[in-house]
């Protein structure tokens, strides 16, 4: 391609590094809400502006060309040190900050999610809030791919040298059984327990997500093989057939939470196995955003404080401090 004199917006950055992420233009155009067409002009705007070709456009998946692969890493430290002149400013002038991308657990989308936006749009009159929900292995996905600014999700083990790292909340995991169907009744863990369960079948968090998996090696490593005919990823659907009597399950009390509907017809109790616990933090590029993840983290901990912990403290006293703000 000849050089062609062109400027170079921000806006054709973020859509060259979509495609190159994506592998596709329809797909950049979903993530970027913008049309296909729109995502191509920009593209090929770009392209002229540096006189090279930088994606294969007719392969499937995209690739990048030489050219492409040169200046993705130039794009990367643009993209980066435009989010840390919007994050300075916003910090200065709130009403600065006009974008804020940030991935959240379905686990808080019934009460925390909204309080958290809400709160934050007071304060960020002229922002723009982009919320994308999912299982937390694809949002730090996101967050790597720059997809995301800020993520909120359940650590993996997974954390890189270029996250920063926020912990919010650890939370136990809890036997959620058929209201009626343990004897012993919520409160206390008696010997009997887990006999009585294992009547049961167990109806289990999909090992595809990272819950699933945690669950799944942490009954292996007690030696237990527990029966069980199911394999789901939705709180809901597992809790509707442990309130129909259907089995028992293991999940946490934000799961519980997001199911709350079928709350009056099940029983939670101590898992009956050693005990099991996972931490929901929040991360994002380190540094990038300045000292905003840091005021949103203390913004969720409030709120987790106020709408989970204490609740449940008062509701389930044997939860005690294995639920917590950190």
């Amino acid at each position: 391609m000849a050089a062609t004199s062109g400027r170079i917006s921000l806006w054709a950055v973020e859509v060259f590094l979509a495609t190159a992420r994506e592998g596709s233009v329809s797909a950049a155009a979903r993530q970027l809400g913008a049309s296909p067409s729109a995502i191509s002009q920009q593209l090929s705007t770009l392209e002229a502006a540096l006189g090279a070709v930088l994606l294969e456009r007719g392969a499937r998946p995209v690739t990048l060309t030489s050219a492409g692969e040169m200046f993705r890493p130039r794009a990367e430290a643009i993209l980066s040190e435009a989010l840390a002149a919007r994050a300075e400013l916003a910090l200065a002038d709130p009403a600065a900050m006009t974008r804020f991308r940030l991935g959240m657990i379905e686990d808080f989308e019934a009460e925390v999610t909204p309080r958290l936006l809400t709160g934050m749009a007071d304060d960020l009159r002229a922002c723009r809030f982009v919320l994308e929900t999912g299982p937390s292995h694809r949002l730090l996905d996101q967050l790597d791919n720059r997809a995301l600014d800020v993520v909120v999700a359940a650590d993996t083990g997974a954390a890189a040298d270029w996250m920063e790292v926020h912990p919010l909340l650890t939370e136990p995991f809890v036997a959620a059984v058929p209201r009626g169907a343990i004897e012993s009744g919520a409160g206390a863990v008696d010997t009997d327990v887990l006999g009585q369960l294992q009547a049961l079948p167990l109806i289990l968090y999909s090992p595809r997500h990272h819950m699933g998996r945690l669950i799944s090696n942490h009954l292996a490593h007690q030696n237990l093989r527990l029966a069980y005919r199911f394999e789901l990823d939705s709180y809901h659907a597992i809790m509707a057939m442990v309130a129909a009597g259907a089995g028992w399950t293991i999940l946490t009390p934000l799961a519980l939470d997001h199911a709350n509907r079928f709350r009056n017809r099940v029983e939670v109790l101590p898992l009956p196995v050693a005990p099991l616990s996972r931490t929901i933090s929040l991360s994002a590029r380190r540094g990038v955003l300045q000292a905003m993840p840091t005021e949103v983290a203390g913004r969720l901990r409030a709120l987790l404080r106020d709408l989970v912990v204490s609740r449940w403290i008062t509701t389930l006293p044997w939860i005690g401090d294995s639920l917590r703000v950190l």
